[in-house]
């Protein structure tokens, strides 16, 4: 059985692979330095077409990345930053960026029975993600989440399940569910 191991990691490495060592949020933080002028290094967003990242989950940030590094996903500035991470480099910054905690708070006076009805099953009503594979919205600027649907709507981005939804959106729906979640209250906790 060892011998076999050996064989492996060894025809892995003549191959130019290396096996995937486990994600080190630390090293992530590194990665993250790159990514501060528009997510910030705690993952607050500095500018309004930039999301917010800090708590999101890392399946959803991994995907996310990799897909601008494939290609599969396209953006002028991510596709240019993920061309020189390696798959390592991407999970790491992903495991840094989801071990921030993310918690939110409806405005006073608001009910979650109020929230979009077609979000809440994957985005939650306070817009903290309840699925790995979907991110948060709380807080995100109006003007993101309306650019993002309307992406989905178009055709410019590709989801299972987005792309349905947005398409049966009006702009004024669109309008409603970025601006429920552009007043929630975000807070990113960094890890300790």
């Amino acid at each position: 059985m060892r011998l076999a191991t050996i064989t492996i990691l060894g025809g892995l490495a003549l191959a130019g692979v290396s096996p995937a060592a486990a994600d080190d949020p630390a090293e992530g933080r590194k990665v993250a330095n790159m990514c501060r002028t528009c997510h910030g290094l705690d993952g607050y967003a500095q500018i309004p077409i930039a999301p917010h990242i800090g708590g999101e989950p890392k399946d959803y940030l991994e995907a996310q990345l990799m897909a601008f590094k494939t290609g599969a996903r396209e953006h002028e500035m991510m596709t240019i930053v993920t061309a020189g991470l390696s798959a390592q480099q991407i999970s790491d910054v992903a495991a840094w960026y989801a071990s921030h905690r993310a918690t939110a708070t409806l405005p006073a006076g608001v009910s979650e029975d109020e929230a979009p009805a077609a979000c809440v099953s994957c985005h939650g009503a306070d817009g903290i993600s309840v699925l790995l594979d979907a991110p948060n919205l709380a807080g995100e600027v109006t003007i993101y989440i309306d650019t993002q649907l309307k992406a989905f709507r178009m055709g410019k981005r590709e989801h299972a399940i987005m792309s349905e939804i947005a398409a049966g959106m009006s702009d004024a729906e669109i309008r409603a569910v970025s601006d429920w979640y552009a007043a929630v209250e975000l807070e990113i906790t960094p890890p300790d």
